[in-house]
């Protein structure tokens, strides 16, 4: 993995930490019991969602000037570092079981992921770098790894960790990240 790659793992690696859809792997793993399937589910719903959202932000970045962009990404980074300060909301999202762990999975992290701050930092990474395939795959890694904590290790994880600074460390990771940039340009 290039640098690229690298630092899109980092930022979502952190700010996937105690998401919703780091609860949502573990309510499925706790009710199906199939973490493998849980995992290729996540996968798939990974790969797509955040390839859009990469290739979004990489044709955005096509469209407005580079010191402009450098500015609204550095204000963006900024924004999820006070984001992810905030505590995530019970969305209300239901899944049904009759399609399987699989499919139940793909779906539910696909849509759970729409508009989630790891989606839209997908879009600015996108942007950022213009690659999408390797924002796409940091990404991607990023998630799987956060999430794969969740779904293997769950409960055990979260009784020895406080999600509150699992959260200050990424907000605080997301504000290097958009001050460099702001210092930069």
């Amino acid at each position: 993995m290039d640098a690229v790659g690298l630092q899109s793992f980092l930022l979502v690696l952190a700010s996937e930490m105690g998401d919703k859809t780091q609860l949502l792997a573990l309510v499925l793993a706790s009710k199906f019991k199939k973490p493998w399937t849980i995992m290729a589910g996540i996968l798939l719903a990974t790969l797509v969602n955040h390839g859009l959202a990469s290739l979004l932000g990489a044709e955005i970045s096509a469209l407005i000037p580079a010191g402009l962009l450098n500015r609204i990404l550095a204000l963006t980074f900024i924004a999820f570092a006070v984001w992810l300060l905030i505590p995530d909301k019970e969305d209300g999202l239901k899944w049904s079981e009759k399609y399987g762990a699989f499919i139940t999975t793909t779906i539910a992290f696909f849509l759970a992921e729409m508009g989630d701050k790891t989606q839209l930092a997908t879009v600015a990474l996108g942007a950022r770098f213009q690659a999408p395939v390797m924002v796409t795959i940091g990404t991607t890694a990023g998630m799987l790894v956060a999430d794969g904590l969740a779904v293997f290790l769950g409960e055990r994880l979260t009784r020895r960790i406080s999600m509150k600074w699992i959260h200050w460390a990424a907000a605080a990771l997301f504000a290097v990240f958009g001050l460099t940039l702001l210092f930069q340009g």
